[in-house]
């Protein structure tokens, strides 16, 4: 089995990857992207420490899943919003849209 302090390295490592990238990048997709390596790491965190709890408890692995249908319906819904503000303004950069009016 895998040591908790693994799991725990390698979530702090993926999760730090995409604090950067949601702070260094300026394309909203690719921020967009960032936010999903952060709830990624999320999962693999509780996937990882539910593992240690017995068999009968799924809580780790149910909150996972949680998590990861959240992500697929942020992912979703962003990127219609993405879609229509490309549309009308020609641009996905987040320094150039600087206003929310259409």
């Amino acid at each position: 089995m895998i040591p908790p302090a693994a799991v725990a390295g390698l979530s702090a490592i993926l999760f730090a990857i995409g604090l950067y990238g949601v702070l260094a990048r300026r394309n909203a997709v690719l921020i967009l992207l960032a936010i999903e390596v952060m709830l990624n790491a999320v999962a693999l965190n509780f996937v990882g420490f539910g593992a240690r709890l017995p068999a009968q408890e799924l809580t780790g692995q149910v909150v996972a899943i949680f998590v990861i249908c959240i992500a697929a319906a942020e992912v979703g819904l962003a990127l219609a919003v993405l879609l229509r503000l490309h549309r009308n303004r020609g641009t996905v950069n987040v320094d150039e849209v600087d206003e929310l009016r259409w």
